[in-house]
């Protein structure tokens, strides 16, 4: 969440990619940072270790939200 807020913050078009498990934490950080309008997208919990076949899965499941998000910062 942060490193999105960084990069927003120096005019970079970013998206977060929180998991589930840490979304509320990152609505937090968002709001405690002044940038709760941070686009961001859900991913399951967890990503990390479990293996690169289901991460390219979660990856292709995100991908068009991704995408979107990032359009919506460039209006």
């Amino acid at each position: 969440m942060r490193d999105g807020i960084n990069l927003a913050k120096l005019g970079i078009p970013a998206v977060a990619l929180v998991t589930e498990e840490f979304w509320s934490q990152g609505n937090f950080v968002a709001e405690s940072l002044g940038m709760s309008d941070v686009p961001r997208v859900q991913l399951p919990h967890p990503v990390a270790g479990t293996g690169s076949q289901n991460m390219t899965a979660v990856a292709d499941s995100v991908a068009e939200q991704i995408l979107t998000a990032l359009e919506a910062t460039s209006d």
